[in-house]
């Protein structure tokens, strides 16, 4: 990428400076975001994915906003109390639209959501209607909620949130605290599968599991993906205390589908199977991956279910970890049909192919340009991170890799620069707009101590740092090989993806 003279420069940020203040006024979190660079959306080409963008309707954008304005003012996501009287008490009021169809329910600390879609493929694939529920959301809050595969219409979403309000509000007045942004969320999702009606919903937990608002739910299989060091502050700062919350999913006479886990966690896990009576299968033992090898645009698989084996199963999606997430979830589903138990029986191999070369995670190692190649992906603990450089490193073989890095500042960032620093040539360094984010020069602190004060850039403004970072990855010409990866937090991703143009 050449430069542009320093004048055009100037002309630029002037106008990117005019835009942001322009959408300050307007909504202060999406600024940045949607003021965005012209150059890097240009360059992307045209929007992939589900990841739905802003209403096109005037009317509706202004209602969705006021809807997100409301939400907002609650407590936020990473604000906890715990207990779930509010939640019980609000859809107790709706008419306990959460008994209207069984659930799989997921837990874990890393590949939830990639999990939580593979499920709903295979379900869908099955001619099921299915409700899916994940957290947090890539670029809109709308995709949190889906319906048949896709997010939720802004529409609908409006008009979920106005059938709740009054009876929100009276919730509200009767607690010692409002409900939470996530609460309020998780109300939305469960009366919004009742109404359309599903077959079943896929629900991932928040945060921890037995006091997440999503708890109130009984999950006839009950997933739990690896568990790992994340939201040490509330969970606990070991596998097995981190385990003791997440095991709060497991309900009585459930089937537990098992990831592989840190031995501490799993005895945790088992011992609470035993306590509710659950049925218990792990990875490794009663399921998982039996062969993997990269392929043009993802990876094959065969994979040992409950039923048996399925081969020749193409994923999609990049990286030893998301087929591990594969294994889990074909249990999963295959448990909620009763193999392995009631029935000792495969499913339709036909069927699992179909529903797994359909999977989509966006933000997962996803790629949104080529020339030099750009890959997304939503790690931001140590473990996630691990994940992504070995993904990256096996699916691409990059000749020099550029990573852009923005972080939130609660998070165990050392731990994460250290798992990407033999992968990264150069790192630069960025936030996103988040209130939560990792203040930059704080950030580059660390990655100094890791990387060397030579291999790191700050770029405080996520448009620079995408720039900044491209210019670098073609430094060594258009054949070279060189790559690109922004991580650290789905945020960061998020805003990536809508300035690259999948938005």
């Amino acid at each position: 990428m050449s430069e542009s003279p320093q004048n055009d420069d100037h002309e630029q940020t002037d106008a990117f400076e005019e835009m942001v203040d322009a959408e300050t006024r307007r909504d202060p979190d999406l600024a940045v975001i949607e003021a965005g660079s012209r150059t890097l959306r240009a360059q992307a080409g045209p929007p992939q994915g589900d990841v739905p963008a802003r209403p096109e309707d005037p009317e509706t954008d202004r209602a969705l906003r006021a809807v997100e304005e409301e939400l907002a003012g609650r407590w936020g996501e990473t604000k906890l109390d715990p207990s779930v009287q509010r939640i019980e008490a609000l859809l107790d009021i709706l008419g306990s639209p959460h008994r209207a169809y069984p659930a799989i329910h997921i837990t874990g600390t890393n590949g939830k959501t990639s999990t939580a879609r593979m499920i709903e493929a295979l379900l869908g694939a099955f001619d099921l209607r299915t409700g899916r529920y994940t957290s947090p959301h890539v670029q809109s809050v709308t995709e949190r909620i889906s319906l048949d595969g896709a997010p939720i219409s802004a529409e609908r979403f409006i008009e979920t949130y106005r059938d709740i309000a009054p009876y929100v509000e009276m919730v509200d007045a009767q607690q010692e605290y409002r409900l939470s942004f996530f609460e309020v969320l998780t109300a939305m999702a469960y009366a919004a599968f009742a109404d359309a009606p599903v077959d079943i919903a896929v629900v991932e937990v928040g945060m921890g599991g037995t006091w997440d608002a999503t708890n109130v739910i009984d999950g006839d299989v009950a997933v739990i993906t690896p568990i790992a060091l994340d939201h040490t502050d509330r969970l606990g700062d070991t596998p097995e205390k981190i385990a003791v919350e997440k095991s709060g999913i497991i309900k009585k006479d459930a089937t537990v589908v098992l990831a592989q886990q840190p031995v501490e966690a799993a005895s945790v896990m088992l011992k609470r199977a035993v306590e509710v009576d659950a049925t218990v299968a792990r990875e490794g033992m009663e399921f998982g991956v039996l062969s993997r090898e990269v392929a043009v645009g993802g990876q094959m698989l065969t994979l040992r279910g409950l039923g048996g084996e399925y081969p020749e199963i193409f994923l999609p999606l990049y990286g030893a970890h998301q087929a591990h997430n594969a294994a889990v979830a074909l249990a999963a589903v295959e448990a909620f049909f009763g193999i392995g138990s009631a029935h000792a029986r495969s499913l339709d191999i036909d069927t699992i192919r179909r529903a797994f070369a359909s999977v989509a995670s966006p933000g997962r190692m996803e790629v949104v340009r080529r020339s030099p190649t750009v890959v997304l992906d939503a790690a931001h603990n140590p473990a996630g991170a691990r994940a992504a450089a070995d993904g990256v490193t096996e699916a691409f073989g990059f000749s020099r890799l550029v990573g852009v890095v923005g972080a939130s500042d609660d998070k165990d960032v050392r731990g994460f620069l250290e798992a990407f620093e033999p992968v990264f040539a150069e790192v630069v360094i960025t936030r996103n707009s988040s209130h939560r984010a990792m203040d930059p020069d704080a950030l580059a602190a660390v990655a100094v101590e890791v990387f060397g004060s030579e291999r790191v850039q700050v770029e405080p403004r996520l448009d620079d740092a995408l720039e900044a970072a491209i210019t670098l990855a073609e430094e060594e010409g258009e054949y070279s090989g060189a790559g690109v990866l922004v991580t650290g937090s789905v945020i960061t991703v998020g805003e990536a993806r809508l300035l690259l143009g999948r938005g």
